[in-house]
């Protein structure tokens, strides 16, 4: 039986796989994805300095305002929306998009597609 423990030591190993190779620079920083079971989250990182220039996530009020759930695909698609919503403000139209080791499927999908929409280039 493959636990849940099993299956998040092999998410990492993936994406420390995948970060080895990838890093966000000032013009085109990097889009970074945290999947939890009820929320999911979202960070416009630029390596080169260190810093988060925009984040959001399902907790935001704007989002979860009268939802019971905030761990599904319409909650996913709307963070993508606002981070887009924030990056272009702060004149960001280009990330690289890091997955953080999940499959490219269900919220990590919708989370894409809805920063696509907004204005962001990936």
């Amino acid at each position: 039986m493959i636990t849940r423990q099993d299956k998040n030591a092999a998410r990492k190993r993936r994406h420390f796989r995948v970060r080895k190779k990838m890093a966000g620079t000032a013009l085109r920083p990097r889009l970074n994805v945290f999947r939890s079971l009820k929320n999911i989250y979202a960070q416009i990182i630029d390596d080169e300095n260190g810093v988060t220039i925009v984040a959001a996530s399902s907790l935001d009020p704007a989002i979860g305002e009268g939802k019971t759930s905030c761990g599904n695909k319409e909650a996913a698609r709307k963070v993508g929306t606002l981070i887009a919503q924030k990056a272009v403000e702060k004149g960001i139209n280009q990330v690289i998009f890091d997955r953080g080791g999940y499959l490219y499927h269900g919220r990590i999908k919708e989370l894409a597609d809805g920063a696509r929409e907004a204005g962001l280039e990936f």
